[in-house]
This record gives structure tokens, C-alpha cells and sequence, in this order.
């Protein structure tokens, strides 16, 4: 049983200490808190080893709004008000 420091954890998944930080706080990956860092069980990697990276990718719709332009509320104009002097 070899502990890995979340330094070494983040290099072995090709993530980074932040990430590792997540997974541990997620639950997914088991660690103990030695002091103020965690530590590792190195077979634990496997846990987290063969998961799916990025994020999801969102559902289509039936239609396509990237050229409907910014969105503006009550059907106004996406134009700034100026500021009035009292």
C-alpha cells in the first residue's frame, strides 16, 4: 500500500490538484486528511481511473438559436440606458 499525495495523484490522471481536490470531495475517490493535505491509497486509483472527462454534451433542440442574437427581457431592445443627471 503506497499513499500519493494529490500532487502525484493529478499528474498519474493527467488532471489537475484542484480536480483531484473535487473527486475527494465528491466522495469519489476515498483519501485521508493527513495534517492540512489528503493522501491517496494508490489502489484507489483505479475508482476514478477509467472515468468520463470533460463535460457532458448538452441535448439538441429542435432548433438552432446561436444567430438569434442577445437575449433581452419584457421583448425590449439589448441597448444600454443612459445614466440621467438629477
Amino acid at each position: 500500500m503506497r499513499l500519493l499525495s494529490t500532487l502525484e495523484v493529478a499528474a498519474a490522471l493527467g488532471v489537475t490538484v484542484a480536480r483531484v481536490q473535487q473527486m475527494i470531495w465528491a466522495g469519489r475517490l476515498p483519501a485521508q486528511k493527513v495534517g492540512r493535505d489528503y493522501v491517496i491509497n494508490e489502489d484507489d486509483l483505479k475508482l476514478v481511473k477509467d472515468r468520463k472527462t470533460g463535460r457532458p454534451p448538452k441535448a439538441k433542440s429542435g432548433t438552432d438559436n446561436r444567430d438569434a442574437g442577445p437575449r433581452t427581457r419584457g421583448g425590449g431592445t439589448a441597448t444600454k440606458r443612459k445614466k440621467t443627471r438629477v
